[in-house]
């Protein structure tokens, strides 16, 4: 689907381009040099909307993972396995935090298709492509083979990604001073 609007844009592209080209009445040289930037315009133009659109994901799961962290400490505190707790608070976050629902629940899928815990995280990090993530799967990765307390990992990543997410909301804070300034 990808590659056909890659191709369709292309097309669209050259023609609005030959369109504009027979309009001015240029030369064969330059119109055809009109056209084939306007197909190479086409053509990125699927790539650019593409990018948008994975940065865009990427902010909405990054937003919501203190969030969803919170809530799989209290998960886990109240006697919920890890499997469980990924069930629930999947589904608890539909509402508020819908992208990151939803791969929370991949992961619970891929667990329950027989694919181990640590390797469905690992698939988690590599659709999600965050550094916040990974760190997560690290973290509960290591805290499984140590036997060390997840609620506990768990709240300190929360806190962490919160202080995060507070420093670049306070930096954009700044940014937005000094460009009105100018």
């Amino acid at each position: 689907t990808f590659l056909a609007s890659k191709t369709v844009m292309g097309l669209l592209f050259a023609i609005a381009a030959a369109g504009y080209v027979w309009a001015k009445g240029s030369t064969l040289a330059n119109g055809a040099g009109i056209v084939m930037i306007g197909a190479g315009l086409g053509f990125l133009a699927p790539n650019l909307w593409l990018s948008s659109a994975i940065s865009k994901r990427k902010e909405l799961i990054k937003n919501g993972l203190p969030d969803t962290l919170d809530m799989m400490v209290i998960s886990v505190e109240s006697g919920l396995g890890l499997d469980a707790a990924l069930l629930r608070v999947g589904e608890e976050m539909k509402k508020v935090h819908p992208t990151l629902s939803e791969e929370m629940q991949l992961v619970t899928l891929e667990s329950q298709m027989g694919i181990p815990r640590n390797e469905a995280l690992g698939n988690l990090s590599t659709r999600t492509g965050l550094d916040e993530v990974r760190s997560l799967v690290a973290i509960i990765n290591q805290a499984e083979r140590f036997g060390t307390s997840i609620a506990k990992a768990l709240r300190n990543q929360s806190d962490a990604l919160r202080v995060k997410r507070r420093q670049a909301a306070e930096e954009r804070a700044q940014k937005t001073t000094v460009k009105l300034m100018a």
